[in-house]
């Protein structure tokens, strides 16, 4: 990616994340008070992540499990008893993702891109594969979607830690090096459409890639 590229995918970000934000507040209000009615503890989950170039950055999300939970661990599956029954719910449909708009807004984060991981993993990369720390951690992206059910897939392991580290982690590195070589203003775009709706991926055909693979 060149930095035009960098600078026409910033701007995009912008654009979209302001009418995003205007768009969507009624659904904000709705999620903020759902959370809020249905256990204890604050709306807002934030969490240290680690974004471009390596930089730590507080990434924010709705609250999906009951307080404190992540002293446990920060690899979550499916069948997690943290997870609260709205908290399900949420994260079904993505929407505990929506406070990373802010991210978007603040310049942590992009629309499409790798996902923000929690320190240990982003900024253990090495070689070839730190190439992929000059992008923005994104809300969606081609590893995201290629691992949609990536909570199940933990829950069917007898040790999800150590799957997610010797399978899926390895994955989703290949998947964003790809990402970041083959980058498109109108590849982006087509993956935000197949977030939001799945079944239109059978047109665009984006996670066919080759690399897109366990």
């Amino acid at each position: 990616m060149t930095h035009f590229h960098f600078f026409i995918k910033r701007t995009f970000d912008l654009a979209a994340c302001l009418f995003g934000l205007i768009v969507l507040s009624p659904v904000f209000v709705l999620v903020m008070a759902i959370v809020k009615l249905s256990s204890k503890g604050p709306v807002l989950y934030r969490q240290k992540r680690v974004g471009r170039h390596g930089k730590r950055f507080t990434c924010l999300k709705f609250r999906t499990m009951y307080t404190d939970s992540d002293r446990l661990g920060s690899i979550t599956a499916a069948t997690d008893s943290r997870i609260t029954p709205a908290g399900r719910w949420l994260r079904k449909f993505k929407l505990d993702e929506l406070p990373q708009l802010w991210n978007v807004l603040a310049g942590n984060m992009s629309f499409v891109g790798p996902r923000p991981d929690v320190p240990g993993y982003a900024d253990a990369l090495s070689g070839d594969d730190r190439i992929i720390l000059e992008l923005r951690p994104g809300i969606t992206g081609p590893a995201s979607l290629f691992f949609r059910n990536e909570e199940e897939l933990l829950a069917a392991q007898a040790d999800p830690k150590e799957y997610n580290d010797r399978v899926l982690w390895p994955a989703k590195v290949r998947i964003n090096r790809v990402y970041y070589q083959e980058w498109g203003f109108w590849k982006d775009v087509g993956y935000i459409i197949i977030t939001v709706v799945p079944a239109f991926d059978r047109w665009f055909g984006l996670m066919k890639h080759p690399q897109y693979r366990l």
